[in-house]
């Protein structure tokens, strides 16, 4: 089965890296899905997005993902993000409480969405 390599980094760190057959992730021009041998392409994440990964051993890896870009080349999806989170890692509760926080701006508010919408995919 064909592959590609796949690296998401965000702004502090390396979330992921590895070989995939299928990425696919919000845009602002809507939900794409990548697999290896895809025309190149640049995308702007939205804010508050998901990314998912489905690895070359067939695990599913989800992660809310808060603005930034996607570059795909034929063998190649690199995710450049401001902020990335695998739902492993994700608070729910904090997302949840975020979300009824008067105080929070646009960008806190729509990461905490994104958080609670990837672990509603996963």
């Amino acid at each position: 089965m064909a592959e590609m390599s796949v690296d998401i980094v965000a702004v502090e760190e390396r979330v992921w890296s590895g070989s995939a057959t299928l990425v696919t992730a919000q845009t602002t021009e809507g939900e794409i899905g990548i697999m290896p041998g895809h025309e190149p392409v640049l995308g702007q994440l939205v804010e508050g997005g998901v990314v998912s990964v489905r690895t070359a051993d067939g695990q599913r890896i989800v992660m809310a993902v808060h603005g930034g870009f996607l570059s795909v080349t034929a063998t190649t999806v690199t995710v450049l993000a401001e902020a990335a989170d695998r739902v492993e890692d994700i608070d729910v509760e904090a997302a949840k409480s975020a979300l009824n926080d008067e105080n929070r701006d646009e960008s806190e508010i729509a990461a905490a969405r994104g958080r609670l919408r990837a672990v509603e995919r996963a």
